[in-house]
């Protein structure tokens, strides 16, 4: 464990992350798409048009991967982070679109120490994600396990 990696210690309520900008391109909702959800709006931008969707749009669990990445790029990668029992919530508020522009936050809402794995604590975020006009396209919440301070736990 690396003292410059973030602690559980380091997720107090209130704080809030940084999450992008990423840049979605037409080429990789069209791969995500061939792989994971072969539906025609995420596939063709004709059939995206066609669609209530607008035009070529990322699948909602796309989406979902690519806050994924973002959290990981913001904080995930510089914390001591031990996985998620599971999300809690997960809303697809507006479609992502080809060329659309994500970022947005991640905000701790609570944290508590683990009564059943001493030396960890659980955080509890709530994720904001919009696009470019500053509409809400992704809204999540999760709980993450994360190591303690090495010397809170001895």
């Amino acid at each position: 464990m690396s003292a410059e990696k973030l602690t559980f210690e380091d997720f107090q309520p209130g704080r809030r992350f940084a999450l992008g900008p990423k840049l979605v391109l037409a080429e990789e909702i069209i791969e995500f798409a061939q792989e994971f959800d072969p539906q025609p709006m995420h596939l063709d931008e004709a059939a995206g048009r066609a669609s209530i969707l607008g035009g070529l749009a990322a699948s909602g669990w796309h989406t979902s991967s690519m806050l994924m990445r973002m959290m990981a790029d913001s904080y995930i990668l510089d914390a001591l982070c031990e996985g998620a029992p599971g999300i809690d919530l997960m809303e697809w508020r507006k479609p992502v679109l080809a060329g659309d522009t994500l970022q947005g936050y991640s905000t701790v809402l609570e944290a508590r120490p683990m009564r059943s794995r001493p030396g960890m604590g659980i955080a509890k975020f709530r994720h904001e994600v919009e696009n470019q006009r500053g509409e809400l396209v992704c809204l999540s919440e999760n709980s993450v396990m994360i190591r303690m301070r090495p010397e809170i736990t001895a």
